[in-house]
């Protein structure tokens, strides 16, 4: 086997095993919540924060399940679950509870994504991905950005669309290094755009934002840790600072 491809097989898998966390979750609380729900900004953003504290895939499964379990033997009239913050602290203990069982997380966590749900696979072609790269530059160079701050935000999306150009270039050259790096470096570009938008946005705009994540995190905060609340806070305020200009969402999670 040529370890080449080899290598180049395992980083796609794991590209689509990062997604498939995302997908896992809200096809998983939709079926339980038995209606149909779109995600909100905070659930996006509190999936997010699972992830980066690597909670597997399978405690947040069952911590979902745990709340709707507890929920149904008590169920209310007037109250749903309209979050999936109402299921934060029993992902919280079936992830404690993984580590205590002594099932290690990063093992736990591969097993239960290799079941991949019906109809996962996604076309990783790299002309799709080139054409969802160009779609993004076009959309970046479009937008209407805020002026001021430290390091102005127009400069920042020019370099950035620049960027998403020539990686689409290279993939269809077959020079690109593959899809995990392909991922850091989106990554890298939204973090920038993210850092411009915060820099030249006045000050009473963020102010305004964080002031609705309180509002949304208000009835779930004694379920969360004071990390976990910060870091929703400012995932929070990334997404809807890139709501409010229009901007795409880089992962290839989003094509």
């Amino acid at each position: 086997m040529d370890p080449g491809n080899a290598c180049a097989r395992l980083a796609e898998s794991a590209v689509e095993n990062y997604f498939n966390y995302f997908t896992e979750i809200e096809e998983h609380f939709q079926r339980r919540r038995s209606a149909g729900l779109m995600l909100s900004t905070l659930d996006w953003a509190l999936i997010e924060t699972w992830k980066d504290a690597g909670i597997a895939l399978e405690a947040a499964l069952r911590g979902i399940d745990a709340a709707f379990d507890r929920y149904d033997q008590r169920p209310s009239k007037t109250k749903k679950i309209n979050s999936l913050a109402y299921c934060s602290q029993e992902v919280l203990a079936a992830a404690e509870a993984m580590k205590e069982a002594s099932v290690g997380m990063a093992s736990e966590e591969s097993h239960s994504e290799t079941a991949v749900r019906p109809g996962a696979d996604r076309g990783f072609e790299p002309e799709t991905i080139a054409a969802f790269l160009r779609r993004n530059a076009e959309v970046i160079d479009a937008s209407k950005l805020p002026q001021g701050g430290s390091f102005p935000a127009q400069a920042v999306a020019a370099e950035a669309a620049a960027t998403l150009r020539k990686l689409a270039q290279e993939l269809e050259s077959k020079n690109s290094a593959g899809l995990e790096d392909l991922e850091r470096h989106l990554t890298v570009l939204e973090e920038k755009l993210f850092a411009a938008l915060l820099a030249a946005t006045p000050d009473d705009e963020i102010v305004s934002v964080r002031a609705e994540a309180d509002r949304d995190l208000a009835p779930y905060r004694r379920k969360m840790a004071a990390a976990q609340i910060e870091q929703l806070q400012k995932q929070y305020v990334h997404k809807r600072l890139i709501e409010k200009y229009g901007l795409p969402r880089l992962s290839l999670f989003y094509m």
